[in-house]
């Protein structure tokens, strides 16, 4: 393996020369304890090592064989890759051209509910947008108990305390606009990618004011509008007593206790709340804090005139939901924005079993990594692969995503591309997402 010494604002980093691109990777980006605001990282002594992955958060597979508890989403994307975990988590990886000198830059936020993943994952590598001149930038942030911990009683001198992890996000875009030119980035050309709960948290940043006019545009898959238009963040009161029965269940008799509570004990103690609390998913959603997330901000009226990619799976958990909200945002821009917004269902049915075209299975294609997976890919998957890295390299360098890759890809939400053995523009599978829905097509979450 050959290595590279970077000059950057911060110090010396060493990173790996890799044939396809330079990669540096467990780059620390924040430092805080649990339940505070994240503090951009500053300046180092000596030459930092980038050169092996940082630390995920806390999640059910730190404590539990994954194997097991989640054998799906293990198969796909973890199986054979060793994690490290911990709170102090704030890390992110950096894939840049050789020899770059201000290059778009793509930044991906992992989902997982809010409550795992991670950006060393095998299906998550940036080598393939590298090569065609984008930097990519992947972080880690802190998840579940630790990272959406929402007290009325959680407060500091500035007020309420919450949505850890969405300040975790923002520190890391803030100290890539920072810090980005020194790997070739350009900083003032920016776009922002999420999947999921990586797409949710997108939907916050595009009206958070700490980044306001800091992105040029943005891709949203499998989550788009979600929390805006239909899963509507509860208030900090509102799910108190449910944070109220995780200390219960953790017998600490106040925040302090909880914020010194051994990290498997809160997990086990938050995993119990939540399996005696029906639909408890959004109690460690993000919530409305008055800050980052404000209830009179977030509304598709106040959208920024950016364009848009927003895009699901055929099979994506509820894909008629999806279909509706990603309808109804392309509905709103089309009559409001001058920016376009484009769409897309990916409909190619993977190879190796019957599950289809399930949550997150774009991202093998969008990041190039179908090698990396253990199914019987065909030729036409990697010619996919190409098709929908190119249209997200093109709209990442100006907006569009044409391309001679792609057939004309036209900003018309009644039109969506879909990425399939016959990608072109086509109308919605409506009819096939209701059936998908009601049959338990799209339950892989």
């Amino acid at each position: 393996m050959n290595y590279i010494v970077t000059d950057t604002p911060l110090g010396q980093i060493k990173g790996i020369d890799g044939e396809r691109c330079t990669e540096y990777r467990g780059v620390r980006y924040a430092r805080a304890g649990r339940y505070e605001r994240p503090i951009e990282e500053g300046a180092w002594e000596g030459v930092y090592d980038a050169t092996h992955f940082g630390a995920c958060c806390y999640q059910h597979r730190a404590f539990e064989e994954d194997a097991r508890v989640n054998p799906f989403y293990h198969k796909e994307f973890r199986a054979d890759v060793t994690f490290t975990y911990s709170e102090d988590c704030f890390f992110l990886n950096i894939w840049a051209p050789k020899n770059s000198e201000k290059c778009p830059v793509l930044i991906f936020i992992h989902g997982g509910s809010f409550t795992g993943g991670s950006t060393d994952e095998a299906h998550i590598k940036g080598e393939r947008f590298a090569e065609k001149g984008i930097i990519m930038v992947a972080m880690n942030y802190r998840l579940g108990p630790y990272g959406f911990c929402a007290h009325k009683d959680l407060k500091d001198q500035n007020g309420a305390l919450a949505n850890f992890g969405l300040y975790d996000q923002q520190t890391a875009i803030e100290w890539v606009i920072h810090n980005i030119a020194a790997f070739g980035g350009d900083p003032e050309n920016i776009t922002l990618m999420g999947q999921s709960a990586g797409a949710m948290s997108v939907d916050i940043h595009l009206n958070n004011p700490a980044l306001q006019g800091c992105f040029q545009r943005a891709i949203l898959l499998s989550g788009a509008g979600l929390q805006r238009c239909l899963l509507k963040p509860l208030s900090i009161e509102k799910i108190t007593p449910f944070w109220d029965k995780v200390m219960q269940y953790a017998n600490a008799s106040s925040l302090a206790e909880l914020r010194a509570l051994q990290p498997q004990k809160l997990f086990y103690a938050w995993r119990k709340a939540c399996a005696g609390s029906p639909l408890s998913m959004p109690y460690t959603f993000p919530v409305y804090d008055g800050k980052i997330l404000d209830k009179s901000r977030f509304s598709l009226a106040a959208l920024p005139d950016i364009p848009y990619i927003l895009g699901s799976t055929c099979t994506d958990m509820i894909p008629i939901v999806l279909e509706g909200v990603d309808r109804r945002w392309g509905k709103y821009v089309l009559a409001h924005n001058s920016a376009p917004c484009y769409f897309f269902n990916f409909n190619r049915e993977l190879p190796g079993d019957d599950m289809g075209a399930w949550h997150a299975a774009d991202l093998l294609y969008v990041f190039s990594t179908l090698k990396n997976n253990w199914r019987p890919f065909e030729e036409i998957d990697y010619i996919i692969s190409e098709q929908i890295s190119d249209a997200f390299v093109a709209f990442a360098e100006s907006g569009n995503p044409n391309n001679a890759a792609i057939p004309y890809w036209q900003a018309n939400y009644r039109m969506p591309m879909s990425f399939c053995e016959h990608t072109g523009t086509d109308m919605w599978k409506t009819m096939d997402n209701v059936r998908y829905t009601f049959n338990g097509r799209g339950k892989t979450i």
